[in-house]
């Protein structure tokens, strides 16, 4: 795969509130000094109008934190691809650990709305990831073709894709995998990828998360296949989201 133009994605997860919408504004502000980096900013869903608002014409990209399979229906609490794309954003995470452990998310289902996503006019943002007794049992990059396998449709390379690697065992831990480790799962993803869609496999885009901070943000996102990070805790803070993209530049 050739190289990519860096994307930095924040996970807000189940935080902010209407005053966390200055921390936007900086991030607006601040995102003009940082060249040639794709930034976007994935709030709970009861802030995707007013975060659309706050960003107005700038060019950092909205997303939500996951989207149903069906385009509506009877599925109280849920929110359809169609209705974040309604509501201004442009990607979608799918397949997030925690919605995969917390809400039993298989790789079809993840499949389903990376799909769904498709459908919508979104970008995916598909993750993957291994458990730490996964890890300690050599299974790493076995669970990762695994899930690769699973979770990306058949019509990704035809469309625009972002696939986050998130060790399980390094979210919202304060660990992270060495460079070495981070650069053996991002190159058997690249091998896994390029044997399933050949050459349109370089249109794919590969980040990496897991307690990415601004503090080792330039080691890792300088490994070798590596395009990018999905940031969580850290891109509650504007001053911090932005150390981690300028990282990138």
């Amino acid at each position: 795969m050739t190289a990519h133009r860096k994307l930095v994605a924040g996970n807000w997860k189940m935080n902010g509130l209407q005053a966390a919408l200055s921390e936007v504004r900086a991030m607006v502000e601040g995102a003009a000094s940082i060249p040639g980096v794709d930034l976007a900013i994935c709030p709970p869903a009861t802030l995707v109008n007013a975060v659309k608002a706050e960003l107005g014409s700038s060019a950092i990209g909205l997303g939500g934190q996951d989207c149903h399979a069906e385009k509506s229906g009877a599925y109280t609490g849920d929110i359809s691809a169609e209705m974040l794309a309604d509501a201004g954003a442009g990607y979608v995470i799918v397949g997030h650990s925690e919605r995969r452990a917390g809400h039993a998310e298989t790789d079809a289902v993840v499949a389903a709305k990376a799909s769904a996503a498709y459908r919508a006019g979104l970008i995916p943002i598909i993750c993957v990831g291994e458990s730490l007794e996964q890890r300690d049992r050599g299974e790493t990059l076995a669970v990762i073709a695994a899930q690769l396998a699973g979770s990306v449709p058949d019509q990704a390379a035809d469309r625009t894709t972002v696939i986050a690697y998130e060790p399980i065992w390094a979210i919202g831990t304060g660990r992270t995998p060495t460079t070495a480790q981070v650069a053996e799962v991002h190159q058997a993803m690249v091998e896994t990828l390029s044997s399933r869609f050949g050459g349109a496999a370089k249109g794919i885009r590969l980040l990496y998360g897991g307690s990415v901070k601004p503090e080792n943000a330039h080691e890792l996102m300088h490994v070798e296949g590596v395009d990018g990070a999905l940031v969580g805790g850290a891109s509650l803070m504007a001053a911090d989201f932005l150390r981690i993209a300028a990282a990138c530049a």
